[in-house]
């Protein structure tokens, strides 16, 4: 697994929340209450974004799954955090990483989604 982002906030997630809340977004989960994966759909395929067994947690390898990851920690009222301390956030529509006081705009949610999963390159 690469660079590893968790979905982190004071109370545990349970299971049934963690189910209800994404399904009611249209992500997806595959597995079981131990262990699985969300998916989300992008044109007529599903892609991993995140990884449960407990916690939350994803190795994104694009923008799109930087979002979507942003985005299910939103829905959980929840903060996504990276292995280094910066944290990854929806504000007025954009997608940021913040890291102290500087801050890098993947751009905008929506165009991040509609663009889709394309892998960075190395």
């Amino acid at each position: 697994m690469g660079y590893e982002l968790r979905v982190e906030r004071p109370a545990p997630f349970a299971f049934a929340e963690l189910a209800d809340v994404l399904g009611r977004a249209g992500f997806e989960f595959r597995g079981s209450q131990e262990a699985g994966e969300i998916l989300a759909r992008h044109g007529d395929a599903v892609h991993a974004i995140a990884f449960w067994n407990g916690t939350l947690s994803g190795a994104p390898g694009s923008d799109w799954q930087v979002a979507q990851l942003a985005r299910v920690s939103a829905l959980l009222g929840a903060s996504l955090v990276g292995e280094d301390g910066e944290s990854y956030v929806i504000r007025d529509g954009m997608v940021e990483q913040l890291n102290g006081p500087a801050s890098y705009e993947f751009g905008r949610l929506e165009e991040i989604l509609a663009a889709g999963p394309a892998v960075w390159s190395a």
